[in-house]
């Protein structure tokens, strides 16, 4: 099968992600009101958030080289499993260190599951598919974030927060699990690159080197842990301010819905601003959103902050995957992109950490200020950045042929 000739595998891909997505999105919340039951306060919430990114921070490289000229399927059942029994051992824990472990463990699942979905979509795709099904992989993914936050808010609740807790951990360890159903034979194996064209490998020096590259990966990185953070610490600030964990579930699936609707409308984005405008501009907007929230504000200002926010977070991901792609050597795409995606788990471990101790010393609300603020800094790097389309680099060029090397990786 050449690429772009059937789009089966693709639906049953975007199923599969949205379960294993959702499983996550719910389990990040439940480990944060768990977490709190047994005990924590909010440098150990911070550590434990954080722990989610240790092992995948070390695993990213290694396994981005992999995929680049093996096969992509065989680590998305391995992330299954991980995911599935990160979150069902995170319910079971009784110690805070334990649920530190199996956080871990879930966040490496999440990144086998997403290495391999990502390069099983570039190599796929054909040229001309490849924005738009890397959109509506995305949006899967998105459509997760939504359902989960609403599942754990529903299952979290009352007298007994420890118990309730563990019950959306276990839960969202058997959503994980139903995601299985959608892996058989979803990878055409004749798109596998044979070892006689496997080329040299690029030196990590000449990527990072790429004017452009360094830009992707802050802005990748000021976006994502502006999300991660949200999902950890907005329980802790509707505990302080005595808001129900149903209604912070909703408020964090506003967020993620308004993530949906961004990528709906943003190549007519694109065309209208540019994209050095466009990231310049949300991550402006991002950042004063986001410590906004530290002011003692009503629920429904909350909901209209975390709307607006949501879309122009949506933004960041996909378009500094776009500019690490332009401006990686050829050679080495799929590679500058694991890349992106070491320096979103670096995110992942060094925000909530420092949220952790930003909000020991200053109170609950303060990481939302920090993580304005490197918003704010993200939208100067955006201004900065190379702009040029990815139409005018295939004119240059630039784009030769579908396959791991044009895998435009999109981790949300």
């Amino acid at each position: 099968m050449a690429p772009g000739r059937n789009r089966g595998w693709l639906l049953r891909l975007v199923i599969a992600f949205s379960f294993t997505q959702g499983a996550v999105s719910m389990a990040r919340p439940a480990v944060s009101y768990r977490a709190l039951a047994l005990g924590a306060d909010e440098r150990a919430i911070g550590v434990i958030a954080g722990v989610y990114a240790l092992l995948p921070l070390f695993a990213a490289v290694p396994l981005g080289r992999r995929t680049d000229h093996g096969r992509c399927a065989p680590l998305l059942p391995v992330g299954v499993v991980l995911i599935s029994g990160g979150c069902a051992l995170s319910g079971l824990a009784n110690s805070l260190w334990a649920m530190a472990m199996w956080s871990g463990v879930m966040g490496l699942g999440h990144l086998c599951f997403v290495i391999g979905a990502q390069s099983l979509v570039a190599r796929q795709s054909a040229p001309h598919e490849q924005d738009r099904n890397f959109g509506h992989f995305t949006i899967g993914a998105s459509l997760g974030q939504l359902i989960g936050p609403i599942a754990a808010g529903a299952l979290i609740g009352g007298s007994d927060m420890a118990g309730s807790s563990a019950l959306a951990l276990l839960v969202a360890g058997a959503g994980a699990a139903v995601s299985f159903t959608s892996l058989w034979r979803i990878e055409d194996r004749t798109t596998v690159k044979s070892r006689t064209e496997q080329g040299d490998r690029v030196p990590m020096r000449s990527i990072l080197g790429a004017r452009g590259v360094p830009a992707g990966i802050f802005i990748s990185l000021s976006v994502l842990s502006a999300t991660d953070i949200l999902t950890a610490y907005l329980p802790v600030v509707g505990e302080h301010r005595g808001i129900a964990p149903s209604v912070i579930g909703v408020l964090l699936s506003i967020r993620a819905a308004a993530t949906i609707a961004c990528r709906l409308v943003l190549t007519p984005l694109l065309q209208l601003l540019g994209r050095a405008v466009l990231l310049t501009a949300t991550c402006l907007l991002a950042g004063v959103l986001c410590a906004g929230i530290a002011l003692p504000l009503p629920v429904w200002a909350i909901g209209l902050m975390l709307a607006i926010l949501g879309f122009c977070l949506g933004v960041g991901q996909p378009l500094s995957m776009t500019t690490v792609v332009q401006a990686a050597p050829d050679d080495a795409r799929s590679t500058a992109l694991a890349l992106r995606l070491t320096g979103n788990r670096l995110g992942q471990v060094a925000a909530p950490a420092g949220a952790g101790l930003v909000a020991g010393v200053a109170g609950v609300a303060a990481p939302f200020v920090m993580l304005g603020a490197l918003l704010m800094l993200s939208a100067g790097v955006a201004l900065r950045s190379p702009g040029r389309s990815s139409e005018g680099r295939a004119a240059s060029g630039g784009v030769r042929r579908a396959g791991p090397s044009l895998s435009r990786k999109s981790d949300i």
